[in-house]
């Protein structure tokens, strides 16, 4: 696995490959509030690149033109925040998404743990640290800790995508997380325009 750290946007010469796992760290879990500090993506053959934004300008033209390239896939786990923060702060409107997290939803239903170091350790038999999870990725300079971290979160998806499609096929569910997977731009805009946990689809 190799790291690459650069700042403000992806180099010129960044191919993305056929599909690229993605993940977001933010100053917190509220998009209009909390502002986003690092981008992070793996292609497939493992090489991690990680992107320091600019937050004077939110100026990132190459990764905003990815988000948005439908023939290559993006893979989140959960994917409703980074879909909404990226949206919040790059205008990015992100396309052909896969979420692992949705995928675990709907064929683990035998358990209700579905976060992303549970699935890795029973998918994957890897154990995460997630200690930086809650450290400054606002600060400067980030710590070598930081970055393995942040490697992490994205290292593992496309692995774990293959794993969870054998799963919904087996179930019959492929279809069913294909339609979910395409409402996440919507669930996301209702996320930033003031609906994050109303069912705008209840009765009452």
């Amino acid at each position: 696995m190799s790291v690459k750290l650069t700042r403000g946007d992806l180099p010129a010469d960044f191919n993305p490959g056929r599909a690229i796992a993605i993940d977001t760290e933010t100053l917190g879990l509220k998009p209009a509030r909390d502002k986003l500090c690092l981008v992070q993506l793996a292609n497939a053959e493992g090489d991690v690149h990680l992107i320091q934004m600019d937050r004077d300008s939110y100026a990132a033209p190459r990764l905003k033109a990815l988000l948005e390239n439908a023939a290559v896939t993006k893979i989140f786990h959960f994917a409703r925040f980074d879909v909404a923060v990226l949206k919040q702060y790059l205008g990015a409107d992100t396309n052909s998404i896969y979420c692992t997290k949705i995928a675990s939803r709907l064929v683990r239903t035998y358990t209700d743990r579905h976060g992303l170091k549970d699935l890795v350790k029973e998918l994957l038999g890897v154990e995460l640290d997630k200690q930086q999870q809650s450290s400054d990725w606002g600060a400067h300079v980030l710590s070598d800790q930081q970055k393995k971290y942040a490697a992490s979160d994205v290292i593992y998806l496309h692995e774990l995508k293959a794993r969870l499609d054998q799963m919904l096929e087996r179930e019959g569910r492929a279809g069913l997380a294909k339609s979910c997977f395409e409402f996440l731009p919507t669930r996301a805009a209702l996320d930033l325009q003031g609906w994050p946990e109303e069912d705008i689809f209840a009765h009452a």
